[in-house]
Order: structure tokens, then C-alpha cells, then sequence
């Protein structure tokens, strides 16, 4: 191949994951002109909802697919946390690259830690499982839909509009704004999203060439973390409508997955955990899923669809 085309949303911290990989690719293959088409989304176009009133995720991710399919482009990069647990037919994720912190990051100019905060205090995130798990930790806070890319939200609290609002720490990072976190949720606080940090690059499924150049971007324990905590969202049918965690971690061979289901409201909150060899990442997810779905997720799931 002489070309290869990455299509990227066009956000500031799309358009880092877009040139990272560029770069990558540029260093692997230096006779091969690696470009990057940028384009806008229909989740970066409809700000006034929340996604989950608007149809999820996947709003990130269709445009991309579709310069995929015309051949306007060979690679689309993404957060895979934005990627849907099940892919249409016709495309494959060809790699996942290795994760960045996959922690969420408390950010505030008035308090250092969500425990710091005063009753009625406002607290902005744009997603359903931070929001229930701060209300059901604390419960006196008033958490507010916060929607727009990193640059906005910080505005948004630079402005006055929340107190302190939650972010990924790996989109701050990579945007080399840390110096903006006041704490660093740890997973007992706040469980990560599925996939929380990591980069998966999407292909047409039967690109294989491309797939082969995209392999060395793989990393092995990062794509088997990413593979039980996705297996995990897609047998409860996760989507940002729900919220739900999932969280892996790898230690010498050995896979550790932590589940958990919400209501947004914090009233209710399941979790489950458990152990396999990295072998069976895809089969941990489920098992996992399975803890959860005995203990009540699948009717918790239900009840929350039904209210939002």
C-alpha cells in the first residue's frame, strides 16, 4: 500500500488519538503517506441533550464508518469507551492500543476532592455511570448534565456553571491539561467505563492488508482487559442509556474484572467480580455478567430504560 487514511472526528482530543496513530504508523512504515480525514459527527453536532437521550455512543462513530465504507478512508481511531459493544456487520476492530490512566479525574478551582464539597454543590458530567455513582457516595451533591468537548466543559466550569465537574484523566492527559486534575478517582470511587483510555482502530472486516500493517499497534494485555469488560457490557446490552462499569486488570496472566449496574439516581448499585486466565477474557465478561444478572441487573436495567 502507498496511502493509508485515518477519518477522525474532528475535536481536539479526537484529532491527538487521529495523529498518535498517524505517527505510529509514519515511524512503522515510513514509505507509506499516512493522511488523516477529519470529520464532524453527529454526536459532536447535537450538544443540547444528553447521549443517552439522543441515542448513545454510536453517534461518534457512524460518519467514520461510513468513509470506511465509501473508501474515503482505510482506518478510523476512536475511543473505544465511544465504539458500540456490538459492531455492524462489515467491520472489525484490527487493534487496541495500550492504555492510557483509565481513571476519572475530579477537576474544580474551588475544592480538591468530591468529599470536599458542600451540600448542594454542583457537580457536571456528561455520562450516567459517573453520575450514579457519585450520588450514591454522595448523595447531598447535585449532579448536572455536562455536555461538549473537554474544552467546553472546562469552560463551562471556569464560567461558574458547576463546581466541579468529572473527566477522564487519559483525555486531560493526552491534551496535557493535567495540571487541571485536583484528584484521581480510584476504581473503588468511581468504576471506569468499558474500555476507558484505550484507542481501538476500526477497519472494514475484510481489510486484511491494512489490518496486517495496523497489528504492531496492538498491545496484547490492553486488548484482553478491553475484551472481558466489553463482553461484560454487551451481555447486559450496555449502552450510555444504562449506567454501567467495567473495569480489568492483568497480573501474570491472570485477568481481575469488576462489573457494576446503576440506577442514575444512586438507589441501587450491583457489583461483581471475578478472576480467569487471559485466555478467557471473553468468557470472564460474561461470567461476570452473569453475577450481576442473578443478582438483579437485568430488571435494574429494565427499570432505568423505562424512566429515561
Amino acid at each position: 500500500m502507498q496511502k493509508l487514511v485515518i477519518a477522525s472526528r474532528e475535536s481536539v482530543l479526537a484529532m491527538w488519538q487521529a495523529k498518535h496513530i498517524q505517527s505510529r504508523l509514519q515511524q512503522l512504515y515510513p514509505h507509506i503517506d499516512v493522511s488523516i480525514l477529519g470529520m464532524t459527527t453527529q454526536g459532536d453536532q447535537i450538544l443540547d441533550k444528553t447521549l443517552s437521550k439522543i441515542g448513545g455512543k454510536g453517534l461518534f462513530v457512524k460518519e467514520l464508518e461510513q468513509a470506511l465504507l465509501e473508501g474515503r478512508a482505510h482506518l478510523a481511531v476512536h475511543s473505544i469507551k465511544d465504539v458500540p459493544m456490538v459492531l455492524p456487520e462489515g467491520f472489525a476492530l484490527a487493534a487496541i492500543t495500550e492504555r492510557e490512566d483509565p481513571s476519572d479525574a475530579f477537576v474544580s478551582n474551588q475544592y480538591q476532592s468530591l468529599a470536599e464539597m458542600p451540600a448542594g454543590a454542583v457537580v457536571g458530567t456528561a455520562s450516567l455511570r459517573r453520575e450514579a455513582q457519585v450520588r450514591a457516595r454522595y448523595p447531598q451533591l447535585d449532579v448536572k448534565p455536562l455536555r461538549g468537548n473537554v474544552q467546553t466543559r472546562l469552560r463551562k466550569l471556569d464560567e461558574g456553571q458547576y463546581d466541579g465537574i468529572i473527566l477522564a484523566t487519559s483525555g486531560l492527559n493526552r491534551l496535557e491539561l493535567g495540571e487541571r486534575i485536583r484528584a484521581v478517582l480510584v476504581p473503588q470511587e468511581s468504576l471506569p467505563a468499558a474500555g476507558q483510555g484505550a484507542l481501538g482502530i476500526e477497519t472494514l472486516a475484510n481489510a486484511t492488508e491494512v489490518q496486517a500493517l495496523l497489528a504492531p499497534l496492538n498491545d496484547a494485555q490492553t486488548a484482553a482487559c478491553v475484551t472481558a469488560e466489553r463482553a461484560l457490557a454487551r451481555a447486559l446490552n450496555g449502552s450510555c442509556q444504562v449506567p454501567l462499569a467495567a473495569y480489568a486488570t492483568e497480573e501474570e496472566g491472570v485477568i481481575t474484572l469488576k462489573g457494576l449496574v446503576a440506577h442514575p439516581d444512586g438507589s441501587m448499585v450491583l457489583t461483581a467480580e471475578a478472576q480467569a486466565p487471559v485466555a478467557y477474557a471473553d468468557s470472564l465478561g460474561r461470567a461476570v455478567a452473569k453475577k450481576l444478572a442473578d443478582d438483579g441487573a437485568h430488571a435494574l436495567i429494565q427499570a432505568v430504560l423505562a424512566d429515561s
